[in-house]
C-alpha cells in the first residue's frame, strides 16, 4: 500500500514542519542567557543540569560531570581506584583527580574505557600512580582511533567541529550555552589539551568475569555511539557504568556525520542493563541516577522512545512513505518531554527518521526527484528564474522569516548561495537564516551546527581552525608508514592522475620499505616489491610533508629525501595528490 504523509489511514499524524521539536515557529521561547546568548528557554534545563559536581554515588563510587565533554568516574576497590574513561586530555584527568583527592586518599590501581572517545588524559593517572596501571577497554579502540585520524579525518574534524560549537564566541547572542551531553566539549581551563592515550593492556570482547583491583567486574560488549562500547557492571556495588543511556534523547543520528548507529543493536545493549537491576547507574555523561524502581521506569521509557522511532519509520517505510514524508510525520509521544532522557536535548527525531531509513535502505527512498537530480548549481538557478530572479527571491526570504515560515526561509536562502554568482549579501542572507533556528531549537547539535555555519557564511570565522583540529587529532595517534601511506588514496586526483601507471618504492631511514602505485586514477599502498624508482628519506620528513610543515623541494635540496630514478616521473606522480607540499 502507497500512502502520502499525513493521510489519517496510515496512522501517522500530519503535522506543519514548524511545530516539530526541530525548532519552534514561536520566537517567544528565546530567552537571553547569562553572558548574552539567545537560546531556546528549555535549553537551560540542560545546561543546569550538566554544571559541574562531583557525585559521591554511594560510599567509594564517585562520578564528575561538567569537567569536560564526557564524565570521569572513580569505584574504590580493594586495592585501590578504578577510574573509568579519561576524558580528552592529561589537563581534563588532572582536574577529575584533583577533586578525586578532596575525598580519598586511595591509590590508583587501574584504568577502563567505555569506548574510544574519551581516551585522553591516561597518562594523568599514570603520573599520579607513579607507574603504568593495567588499561581495560574493547579490541576495537585501536582500530577506531586509527579510522577518525587517518583518510576520514578532514570531513570527520569539521563535523566535530560543527557539531560541538568549538569556536562559537562565549559571549554574545551566538555563544555557546553546552553541547547537549556536558555543558562544554573542550574546557579552555584544559588548555594546551595534551594528549595522553595509552592504548588498552587489557583488550575486552564482552562476555568477560574480570577481577580488577580485587573487585569483581562483569562486561558486555554494548554498541551505542561506537562500535566498542561495553558496559561494566560490578554487582558487589549494585553499580552500573555504561555508553548507552544518555542523559538526552539517543542519538541516533549524529550531525557531525558517523556510521550508522542500528536502533535493534542499542535495545539489546540496553535491555541488558535493564537486567542488572542495577541500585546506581552511571554514564559516559551526565548525572548519575540512583534507585532500582527509578531506574527501571526511566530506562524502560528510554529504551522505548528509541524502539518507537525505529518501529515508525519501518512502518511508514512499509506503507511507501518517503524520508521526508516521514520526517514530518513521525513524532514522539508527549510523554517523553517530562524526562530529559528523552527530550530532544542533543539531536532531533526527524534526522534519526530519517538515518534508520538510510541505514535500512540506503539513500534512495522512491521519491522519483531523487533518482537523477540536477547538479545543484544548474538546479538553484532555475529556481531562482522560476521565482522571479534572485531580488525577488531575497524578498521572499524576508517574507517568511517575518511570517516565522523558517524551514521555507532556509530553503530559499540556499538556493541563493548554490546559484552562479552568489554574494556576500546571499551569504549574509542565509546566515541570518541559521541564527533564527538556532536561537529557537532546543537541541544543541542543531543550535551549534547552525551558528557555526553561520559564522563561515558571514566571514566572522575562516577555516584556519580546521588546521588546528587536525594537528591535534593527527598527534592522537601515529600511523604506520603503510598507514600513511593508505591514506594518500582519498587525497589523488584522479584526472591530474589519469594515464599514470608508476610504482615508487619507499626506502625508509629505520629500514622500512613500502610503495605506491598509482595506476588506473587510483592510489594503492604496497610492500614496495617490484617498484621501479625509489625514494629514500625518514617517516617523519614524509609525515610532515603530508601535514604540510616540509615541502618536498626543500626536503630534496636539504638532502632529505633522495631520488633514485625517473625523479621527473616521480615528482608528476606526487604531484597529483591534494598535498600542497608535493606540488612542483
Amino acid at each position: 500500500m502507497v500512502s502520502v504523509a499525513g493521510d489519517r489511514r496510515s496512522g501517522i499524524a500530519a503535522s506543519s514542519g514548524g511545530n516539530m521539536h526541530s525548532f519552534d515557529s514561536d520566537p517567544s521561547v528565546i530567552v537571553t542567557d547569562t553572558r548574552g546568548q539567545r537560546v531556546h528557554k528549555r535549553a537551560l534545563e540542560q545546561s543546569a543540569r550538566m554544571a559541574r559536581k562531583l557525585y559521591e554515588v554511594r560510599p567509594g563510587v564517585w562520578t564528575l560531570i561538567g569537567n569536560g565533554l564526557s564524565n570521569q568516574t572513580f569505584i574504590e576497590a580493594p586495592e585501590g581506584i578504578i577510574a573509568i574513561d579519561t576524558g580528552d586530555s592529561i589537563e581534563e584527568m588532572q582536574s577529575a583527580l584533583r577533586e578525586l583527592r578532596t575525598r580519598t586518599k586511595a591509590p590508583l590501581a587501574a584504568v577502563m574505557y567505555t569506548h574510544f572517545h574519551y581516551v585522553g588524559g591516561t597518562r594523568a593517572a599514570f603520573a599520579e600512580a607513579g607507574r603504568d596501571l593495567p588499561v581495560y577497554g574493547h579490541e576495537r579502540i585501536m582500530l577506531n582511533l586509527s579510522r577518525v585520524t587517518s583518510e576520514i579525518a578532514p570531513a570527520y574534524v569539521s563535523g566535530v567541529a560543527h557539531q560541538f560549537g568549538l569556536f562559537l564566541p562565549q559571549d554574545g547572542p551566538d555563544g555557546i550555552v553546552n553541547v547537549g551531553l556536558s555543558l562544554l566539549c573542550l574546557n579552555m581551563d584544559h588548555a594546551p589539551f595534551t594528549l595522553g592515550f595509552v592504548p588498552p593492556t587489557n583488550l575486552l570482547r564482552g562476555g568477560e568475569t574480570l577481577n580488577v583491583a580485587g573487585l569483581k567486574v562483569e562486561v558486555m560488549h554494548a554498541p551505542s555511539d561506537a562500535d566498542d562500547s561495553v558496559t561494566f557492571w560490578f554487582p558487589e556495588l549494585g553499580v552500573c557504568v555504561q555508553n548507552i543511556v544518555w542523559p538526552t534523547l539517543f542519538n541516533i543520528f549524529a550531525i557531525r556525520g558517523e556510521d550508522y548507529r542500528d536502533p535493534q543493536v542499542l535495545l539489546t545493549g540496553i535491555d541488558h542493563v535493564l537486567s542488572l537491576k542495577a541500585d546506581h547507574l552511571l554514564g559516559t555523561h551526565g548525572p548519575p541516577i540512583s534507585g532500582a524502581a527509578d531506574i527501571a521506569a526511566r530506562v524502560t521509557r528510554y529504551r522505548d522512545s528509541i524502539q518507537f522511532i525505529w518501529d515508525q519509520t519501518i512502518r511508514g517505510m512499509n506503507q511507501g512513505l518517503t524520508a521526508d514524508q516521514m520526517a514530518h510525520t513521525i513524532h514522539l509521544p508527549e510523554a517523553c518531554d517530562r524526562d530529559y532522557l528523552t527530550t530532544e536535548f542533543y539531536g532531533v527525531v526527524e534526522h534519526h527518521v530519517r538515518q534508520i531509513a538510510s541505514g535500512v535502505r540506503g539513500w534512495f527512498d522512491g521519491d522519483t526527484e531523487k533518482l537523477f537530480p540536477l547538479e545543484p548549481s544548474d538546479r538553484a538557478n532555475r529556481l531562482l528564474n522560476g521565482f522571479g530572479g534572485a531580488s525577488r527571491v531575497r524578498e521572499l526570504v524576508a517574507e517568511a522569516r517575518a511570517g516565522n515560515d523558517l524551514r521555507w526561509a532556509l530553503e530559499l536562502a540556499s538556493w541563493l548561495i548554490k546559484r552562479s554568482g552568489a554574494d556576500a549579501e546571499d551569504n549574509k542572507l542565509l546566515a541570518d537564516v541559521l541564527r533564527d533556528i538556532a536561537y529557537r531549537s532546543t537541541a544543541a547539535n542543531i543550535r551549534n551546527w547552525c551558528l557555526m555555519r553561520a559564522h563561515f557564511l558571514d566571514g566572522s570565522l575562516d577555516q584556519t581552525f580546521m588546521q588546528i583540529l587536525l594537528q591535534r587529532d593527527h598527534e592522537r595517534l601515529t600511523l604506520t608508514p603503510r598507514q600513511a601511506l593508505h591514506m594518500l588514496r582519498v587525497l589523488l586526483d584522479p584526472v591530474a592522475a589519469e594515464g599514470i601507471d608508476l610504482h615508487i618504492g619507499i626506502a625508509f631511514s629505520d629500514g622500512t620499505k613500502a610503495g605506491l602505485h598509482l595506476r588506473n586514477s587510483v592510489s594503492v599502498a604496497t610492500d614496495g616489491e617490484g617498484a621501479g624508482p625509489t625514494m629514500a628519506l625518514s617517516y617523519a620528513d614524509l609525515d610532515a610533508m603530508i601535514h604540510g610543515s616540509l615541502k618536498l623541494d626543500e626536503a630534496i635540496a636539504a638532502g632529505k629525501v633522495q631520488i633514485t630514478g625517473d625523479a621527473v616521473a616521480v615528482r608528476r606522480a606526487l604531484a597529483c595528490f591534494d598535498v600542497p607540499a608535493f606540488k612542483v
